[in-house]
């Protein structure tokens, strides 16, 4: 098992990445947290999955749970599923002592850690991320929220987790369209600050998409390093954190623009980066060769990054516009320098048409 920091003062918490290690949630909370109660939550097919060791861990440590489900999916992350959330919470008798352990993928662990976040003014959260995506990114950081019709984590809050526990193993279990999409994010650490990763991974890429643990638990690990050095530094995305965002200017249009249904999250961002690509190279930010190697690289992983041809460009500008990181209505984007090199930039609204443009003639 391996643990890193997020160094965050008085906010600092651990991230564990390793396998089989549910069982070791319950003693750890019983040790360092010495909750009030416990709740649960999860979907009803990872809680039958990945439940047992979990809770046997509770009870060993002398901690009940009580367990919520929530349907899964993104079209659920809104705030009607949080208002259920916190009156189930209430009637389970969860005070401000109370710990939520949120066991699931990246949608859940937004959603429950914002009922968390605002439940009674802020109970403490741990994060049990299953699928490859929250583990190497949504569980860090503590940003938490819902989606609006309008787009993506349009409200939410930031609120860091108490530990987080990346147990590798159940990955066993995840469809290997999810693994792909997980594989997106992995990559795009590589791009954004690590270019020797970029090409261990591209090196590994066949063992990553068969969902090889001996070859995921290290990039796990990585990438879950890479991500609290960077919230350390910039905890609230006033600066350097912003870099997280690569492809998911775009990836969150495209998501919000095909309602929430068409592409999982990492398919959206893989699109979503190889438009950046794109942007950059009509703006003169982005050399053509770096546009290949993303590209190949997306491609070596199983993920398309074919822009959707159905979605008009001036729609996808008013998304953008929209966007959380927008500013005064002003897309930002981060965009490729190099291989483990980006930085935010403004970009012209006609430099986003004209990038749109040449991607939807691609297609044709």
């Amino acid at each position: 098992m391996t643990r890193i920091d997020v160094d965050l003062g008085s906010r600092s918490y651990p991230v564990f990445v390793g396998a089989q290690m549910l069982d070791r949630i319950g003693p750890w909370l019983a040790e360092y947290v010495h909750p009030s109660k416990v709740a649960l939550l999860s979907h009803s097919r990872v809680l039958r999955l990945h439940g047992a060791p979990l809770l046997t861990g509770l009870r060993q440590a002398g901690l009940i749970a009580e367990p919520i489900t929530v349907p899964a999916g993104e079209r659920h992350k809104t705030m009607r599923t949080v208002a259920r959330l916190w009156s189930r919470m209430l009637h389970a008798g969860l005070d401000r002592r109370s710990v939520v352990i949120v066991l699931g993928g990246g949608v859940l662990g937004d959603t429950g850690g914002f009922a968390a976040a605002t439940f009674m003014r802020g109970v403490r959260v741990v994060q049990a991320p299953t699928t490859l995506l929250a583990q190497v990114d949504a569980s860090i950081g503590g940003k938490v929220g819902v989606d609006l019709p309008e787009g993506k984590n349009l409200v939410g809050a930031f609120h860091q987790p108490s530990a987080v526990f990346a147990d590798v193993h159940t990955l066993r279990t995840l469809p290997r369209r999810e693994l792909r999409a997980g594989l997106a994010e992995v990559v795009k650490y590589g791009i954004i600050c690590d270019e020797p990763f970029f090409r261990l991974v591209r090196s590994r890429s066949a063992s990553l998409t068969s969902g090889d643990l001996a070859v995921l638990e290290p990039a796990v690990a990585r990438c879950c390093a890479i991500k609290a050095e960077v919230v350390a530094e910039d905890e609230r995305e006033g600066g350097r954190r912003a870099i997280l965002n690569f492809g998911h200017t775009l990836g969150h249009a495209v998501e919000a623009l095909t309602g929430f249904s068409r592409y999982l999250h990492g398919e959206a961002v893989a699109i979503g980066m190889a438009a950046a690509c794109a942007i950059g190279e009509v703006i003169g930010a982005t050399r053509p060769d770096v546009t290949q190697q993303v590209r190949g690289a997306l491609a070596d992983l199983g993920l398309s990054d074919r822009w959707p041809e159905d979605l008009s460009p001036h729609d996808v500008l008013s998304s953008v516009q929209r966007d959380k990181k927008a500013v005064g209505g002003r897309p930002r984007f981060v965009l490729a320098r190099d291989l483990g090199d980006v930085a935010v930039m403004d970009v012209s609204d006609e430099a986003v048409l004209a990038a749109l443009g040449r991607l939807s003639s691609e297609g044709r």
